[in-house]
């Protein structure tokens, strides 16, 4: 539909703040009101004593502009888009306003007319080609249609017409802007193609070549990507960016770490992407290497309280209290420092604090009176401690810090578990029973921590029963299956627990943990060895390098008779984690090779990490070997 009146011809000098300084009116008297009123009200006399008003600027909107802007806008309280979409649309070419191609643009989109909506793009474009504004609507539009293929000439454009200032910063959002493409490997070509001109300019070759790599990273190419971070590597080797993407490749391509650990050998190296390659070795479970990586942070920046955080929590993991405690009250006494400085008088709001408040491990809430999750964690860390020491006074002491709703259930569950180490399950199960539920999230926390509760005093049957009565409740919940699984296996009711994890691996089929026990329960058992092979295997091809995994298929392959390969694993699995259960496997391949000295060296270790753990206390029994 075309407007239906004489057209007039009308100013082109008028601006979008002259538009925008029009819209109330337009949208007032659509709405019925009175146009003397309005105008009345926009003007108002000068006060005693103030300084003169700014000259009134006169829109350039004039009487036929006004009329479309009216009846496009009522149309619109009706519900006619189309109308409306039109309507602006020709008001927007008459008058070239930025603003009315933006709001018929908006229209369209609104009234989820795609094609509208680009095509109102490209009249801006023509109106108005020095609009970088129109460039990103068009291209956010032609990637919501999924056609990444018209993208090509405006991403140019784009390129082209950002100042040399900003152009770097704008190849380097490149690609995020661009992920939503239906088709990765296109947007890799496409830019391959539009950098061109740029990637031998010093102020953008490194730029062009980290988005380059990230492209084609999103486009499963990883060794392209590790090419392009490589040059960029070459080029700058000040420069984090190409470590940055290497970082991101490490998941896929694991030769990339190299790239990663010699920028991190630079004294200038970014602390920040330190930080990141920690966090990715710990998501590996890869923790004694994330801990050096931590160290070296808390050396460089000990006044900084975030990794301090994160290395108490990792030195936990592997049950090194001492150096788990220390790191965690040094977070403690930096946090509330921090927190104290906040709340002196003349701390005003965005003055600089102490950097400890902006570690990602960080919370920016955390003061003495109002601690975040942050300190929380670390109070709640702390009280474990003091458990696995037997100190049980002083795990209270630390849990009674936390007054945090949210976490009640886990202070309660942590309150419970002290409670059952001196014999008193019975209390210790009411006190996590009685604990209100909020969702269906906390009924389901509370069957996990009570099973927590039996499976630490080896009550294997009420636990499976609990857990069987749970998954009446929780349905299809694959958690609590493998859990009743586990139970089922410590109460050698096997064919049970293979039902039980073949029905986890039909709900999760992406989940490998189910596979790996199933594989590892069968070789422990020297049953179906070809199997169990197989099925760790899948589970270690669905998570690469999982220490627990590689330490399963070394112990197959040990029952299988490859004693040199399940060394090989079982080595690499304990250089990875070096758990108590990992160490006595090792131990045992090394003793069955008649290597004993430096089998009672990992049997030793892994007394001496968890003196308690069964694998350990029964290898040890068997094989008679006395430390």
């Amino acid at each position: 539909m075309s407007p239906a009146f004489r057209r007039r011809p009308v100013s082109s000098t008028g601006t979008l703040s002259q538009a925008a300084r029009a819209w109330p009116l337009v949208l007032a008297l659509a709405a019925g009101a009175s146009p003397s009123g309005l105008l009345a009200q926009t003007v108002s006399p000068p006060v005693l004593g103030e300084s003169p008003a700014a000259p009134v600027l006169n829109s350039a909107m004039d009487a036929g502009l006004l009329y479309q802007l009216l009846v496009g806008e009522m149309a619109l309280t009706q519900g006619d888009s189309a109308t409306a979409f039109e309507w602006i649309l020709d008001a927007a070419r008459r008058s070239r306003d930025e603003g009315l191609f933006r709001r018929a643009t908006d229209i369209a989109l609104q009234a989820r007319a795609g094609d509208q909506a680009l095509g109102a793009t490209r009249a801006w474009r023509l109106a108005r080609p020095e609009s970088l504004d129109a460039l990103r609507m068009q291209m956010q539009i032609l990637l919501a249609l999924n056609k990444t293929e018209g993208l090509s000439a405006p991403l140019k454009t784009l390129l082209a017409q950002t100042s040399a200032a900003e152009r770097a910063g704008l190849i380097a959002a490149l690609p995020r802007f661009l992920q939503r493409a239906n088709d990765p490997k296109l947007v890799a070509v496409l830019m391959e193609e539009a950098l061109k001109p740029y990637r031998d300019d010093p102020r953008t070759r490194l730029p062009s070549r980290v988005a380059l790599g990230r492209a084609w990273l999103e486009a499963k190419e990883p060794e392209r990507a590790l090419a392009l971070a490589s040059q960029g590597r070459d080029l700058e080797p000040d420069a984090p960016g190409p470590a940055l993407l290497a970082l991101e490749l490490m998941g896929t391509l694991p030769k990339a770490e190299t790239l990663v650990q010699d920028y991190l050998r630079r004294p200038d190296a970014e602390p920040a992407l330190r930080q990141a390659y920690a966090r990715v070795l710990s998501a590996a479970q890869r923790y004694p290497d994330a801990i050096a990586q931590l160290q070296t942070l808390t050396r460089q920046r000990p006044d900084v309280a975030g990794p301090y955080l994160s290395l108490g929590a990792l030195e936990l993991e592997l049950k090194h209290l001492p150096q788990a405690e220390a790191a965690l009250l040094r977070y403690v006494q930096l946090t509330q420092a921090a927190g104290s400085a906040q709340d002196q008088p003349g701390a005003a709001a965005g003055a600089t604090q102490p950097m400890a408040t902006a570690e990602p491990d960080d919370d920016d809430d955390d003061t003495p009176s109002r601690p975040g999750k942050g300190l929380i964690n670390a109070w709640l860390m702390l009280a474990q401690v003091a458990d696995q020491r037997g100190e049980i006074k002083a795990a209270e002491e630390w849990l009674a810090k936390v007054d945090d709703p949210d976490r009640a259930l886990e202070v309660q569950s942590r309150r419970a578990s002290l409670l059952a180490k001196q014999g008193k399950l019975s209390q210790a199960r009411d006190l996590i029973r009685a604990t209100p539920e909020r969702n269906a999230s906390d009924g389901r926390a509370k069957v996990m921590a009570e099973v927590g509760l039996l499976r630490d005093v080896k009550r294997w049957r009420d636990a499976y029963d609990l857990l069987a009565s749970a998954d009446k409740r929780f349905n299809d919940d694959s958690d609590l299956i493998y859990e009743q699984a586990m139970m089922a296996e410590k109460l050698e009711r096997l064919e049970d627990m293979e039902r039980l994890l073949r029905r986890v691996m039909v709900l999760k089929p992406e989940s490998p943990h189910a596979m790996n026990a199933l594989g590892y329960s069968l070789a422990d058992r020297k049953l179906r060895l070809p199997e169990a092979k197989l099925l760790v295997e899948q589970a270690l091809a669905l998570s690469p390098g999982d220490p627990f995994i590689t330490d399963s298929l070394g112990w197959v392959e040990f029952r299988l008779g490859n004693f040199a390969e399940a060394m090989r694993l079982l080595r690499q699995a304990h250089a990875a984690r070096p758990d108590a259960e990992i160490a006595t496997h090792l131990g045992e391949v090394l003793w069955s090779t008649g290597q004993k000295d430096e089998a009672r060296k990992f049997l030793r270790e892994a007394q001496e990490r968890d003196a308690k753990n069964e694998v350990l206390r029964e290898t040890l029994k068997r094989l008679r070997v006395d430390l």
